[in-house]
């Protein structure tokens, strides 16, 4: 006959191997996880969310949700995202006061809920990848949903005092500088939040709230995006999925880039999909390449140090670049290189319109605190601090390091891209096709989209108003700003749904699409009227990561704006729209 001890010792490993092949959606009080035992996690019961540790490196565990079927484990949630802890003897445990806590191997105090109530029954990790505390009825004491890191998953709400904070770096799941949050005047914004300078680079700092479409007239701050992919800003910001629609796996992360997407799983792969960016030019976020740092499409967005600096560490660029030479106010000789097609945004210690070149190097060259001068056609803009770097041929302006006479210094080299012609031979090709929106026609003509910017104007012209006269046959309202049916409602609106990549419909919903057209038109017109040669890209395709003839675009946005003008006698007529875009050669 076995001894009691025995048998006690036969039952312990019985249910040690029982709750190790188990998955388990729940932790009761006086229960805990182990980071030693990988298959210790909770699990939601549709399977879609996992919890437990997560390696971030050699001997350094989080204590993570990820999704479950997504091929690389993807984080959404994060407790102690700055402070890792051993691979060895670390635990989380649900004390039996109700206290949810992360100890490390030393039994110190990594991470805490702040959840010490005998109420707390057990943990729980839902299905919609929400880890929560409960008490025995049920009732949610406690919710991950309160505390995002730099992922919003479905119904989850961004509030005031509530935000997300972009991770460091591939790899690198710490704390970014990139944050996601509701201002003071109730709009939701990005900002670059770094060591040294802050920087709000969304919505456009160049265009007040009318002209990002925002409104501060609100006092709910509440942001979250649903199950069908559209998401709704108490600021009246609003955007939907190109893959709009239920049944699939989403989130809405800012990267470690400083870009705020929303990805869509394949669950066939497991692999994520963007189907919305708030950028399509990613070299726009501000603080991407650090201090000092120039940002250059090669055609992927590259950082690049100016003359005269070097970067200060090439696995986090973040960091910036440093001047190779000491920063003083001594009266030593300086001298200015050319940096074309660049630009510092922001920073600027003064701004005069119609002088010369000459005069504004004076400008700079008597102000100390002057690191460089920006120049276009008789605006002259003195920096202050060299910051948002980013190069383009497409930018009119150019800089002026200012640097000590005696630093030898290379000559920038040459972009290695070249600005696009306004022709059929130059214009980029675009390869593939899109099946992103249900409803009826819209694959169609999701597909000509693609096809569209890799042509000449020409073509585009021709198909599109084809188009145009197919759909006036089966009566489509011609006048102004009228309600938009499932076919397009004029020639101006074909076009820019065109350059957008998307229905008016899917842009501004089913509600108010008067109203949601007349504040697109009034937002383009006025970045038309700014000095930023690069607004066009706002409002191209974000999935064409700015690669597309820049040219094309801006003069079909131009021309559709044109024609949704309110007068008649305003709008060009079609032999006008020939003559202007044949004459783009």
């Amino acid at each position: 006959m076995r001894s009691p001890s025995a048998l006690l010792l036969l039952l312990s490993l019985f249910f040690s191997c029982l709750h190790s092949s188990v998955s388990l959606s729940s932790l009761y009080k006086g229960s805990s996880l182990s980071v030693e035992d990988e298959s210790d996690h909770l699990i939601s019961s549709d399977s879609s969310f996992t919890c437990g540790f997560y390696k971030e490196g050699t001997n350094a565990y989080s204590f993570s949700i990820w999704v479950t079927n997504s091929i690389d484990k993807t984080i959404v949630w994060t407790a102690n995202r700055d402070r890792p802890i051993n691979g060895r003897r670390s635990r989380m445990w649900l004390h039996p006061d109700g206290a949810m806590v992360i100890n490390d191997a030393d039994g110190s105090t990594i991470w805490s809920a702040n959840t010490s109530t005998p109420e707390v029954d057990r943990a729980e990790l839902l299905n919609s990848g929400n880890l929560v505390l409960k008490n025995p009825s049920g009732r949610i004491l406690w919710q991950s949903f309160d505390f995002p890191t730099d992922t919003l998953l479905p119904r989850q709400l961004i509030t005031k005092g509530k935000r997300l904070l972009s991770s460091r770096g591939p790899g690198d799941f710490s704390s970014g500088y990139f944050i996601l949050y509701f201002d003071s005047d109730n709009v939701l914004r990005m900002m670059y939040d770094g060591p040294e300078i802050s920087s709000v680079y969304w919505p456009n700092p160049d265009f007040d709230l009318w002209g990002n479409l925002r409104t501060s007239f609100n006092s709910s701050r509440l942001a979250f995006f649903d199950e069908t992919g559209w998401f709704s800003s108490s600021d009246k910001f609003n955007f939907s999925a190109s893959d709009m629609g239920l049944g699939v796996t989403r989130r809405l992360t800012l990267d470690f880039d400083g870009n705020l997407r929303l990805y869509s799983l394949n669950e066939s792969t497991g692999l994520w999909g963007v189907s919305w960016a708030a950028f399509a030019q990613e070299c726009n976020v501000h603080g991407i390449c650090g201090r000092y740092g120039v940002c250059v499409y090669t055609p992927k967005p590259t950082c690049s140090c100016p003359p005269g600096y070097e970067v200060n560490d090439p696995a986090d660029w973040n960091k910036g670049c440093k001047p190779k030479f000491k920063t003083s106010c001594d009266s030593q000789p300086v001298r200015f290189v050319e940096l074309p097609y660049t630009d510092y945004y922001g920073f600027d210690l003064n701004y005069t319109q119609g002088i010369s070149l000459e005069e504004c190097r004076k400008i700079c060259l008597k102000d100390c605190s002057c690191g460089a001068f920006q120049y276009r056609v008789g605006l002259c803009y003195a920096k202050s601090a060299l910051f948002n770097g980013r190069r383009t041929p497409n930018f009119p302006g150019t800089i002026y390091l200012k640097l000590p006479k005696s630093l030898e210094v290379q000559e920038p080299s040459k972009l290695n891209e070249s600005e696009p012609v306004c022709n059929s031979s130059q214009g980029e090709v675009v390869i593939g096709s899109s099946e992103m929106f249900t409803d009826g026609g819209s694959k169609e003509y999701t597909h000509f989209f693609w096809f569209a910017l890799g042509v000449g104007v020409v073509e585009i012209l021709f198909i599109a108003t084809g188009w145009w006269s197919l759909f006036r046959k089966q009566g489509m309202p011609e006048e102004g700003y009228q309600a938009i049916s499932d076919q397009f409602r004029s020639y101006g609106v074909v076009l820019l749904e065109l350059v957008q990549g998307s229905r008016f419909l899917n842009r501004v919903g089913n509600d108010d699409e008067e109203v949601g057209l007349r504040s697109f038109v009034s937002a383009v017109k006025g970045k038309m009227g700014s000095n930023d040669d690069l607004w066009v890209g706002d409002f191209v395709d974000f999935r064409l990561d700015g690669k597309f003839n820049w040219k094309q675009a801006t003069m079909m946005v131009e021309t559709g704006i044109l024609c949704l003008e309110d007068d008649r006698n305003r709008r060009p007529s079609m032999s006008v729209i020939v003559q202007t875009l044949l004459a783009c050669e």
